[in-house]
């Protein structure tokens, strides 16, 4: 849910394949309906989904290449050594420029949301029985690991990514 909640452009799942650590335990296994950690790899898949979208590669290709591989491939094409954590940080620059200029159209941590069925409303059967999303809580650490307020960058999360206003 803190995916959909949070993507940039609305609920989306190539925003950030989280289904891949919670369903297919790519690169290792996480419990779906925990709420601790969640934010930290709801972040992760989003900063690497960006640049994987913005090198207008199928988010699938994620399943059998990672970070280290995008970043030989774009040293590659680029011609500028990248290193693993560089390709992060630039999928980071870029989730963080969507989410800025998405704040300057008026969009606010309250957009950050899922239907309220899904908040409010425990599931009535299944393996899920009683369960609702904890999206305020998810959505704290979220915000908090972002270095957002509000559901916004702030002005010292663009300064340390070099993003000038």
């Amino acid at each position: 849910g803190l995916n959909y909640a949070t993507a940039n452009r609305g609920g989306c799942h190539v925003t950030g394949y989280t289904i891949s650590p919670e369903i297919l335990g790519i690169p290792s296994k996480v419990d779906p309906l925990a709420v601790e950690g969640k934010a930290q790899w709801v972040k992760t898949f989003q900063d690497f989904a960006s640049v994987v979208n913005s090198a207008v590669n199928c988010l699938f290709t994620t399943f059998a290449i990672g970070a280290p591989d995008y970043a030989k491939l774009l040293s590659a094409v680029t011609g500028v050594h990248l290193s693993e954590d560089d390709v992060m940080k630039i999928g980071e620059r870029i989730y963080n420029l969507e989410r800025l200029m998405m704040s300057k159209y008026g969009f606010t941590d309250k957009d950050d949301t899922l239907p309220p069925r899904l908040i409010s409303e425990p599931m009535p059967e299944g393996p899920v029985k009683g369960q609702t999303v904890d999206l305020e809580t998810m959505k704290k650490d979220y915000y908090s690991l972002r270095g957002w307020v509000n559901g916004v960058p702030t002005l010292a999360k663009l300064k340390e990514l070099e993003i000038e206003l």
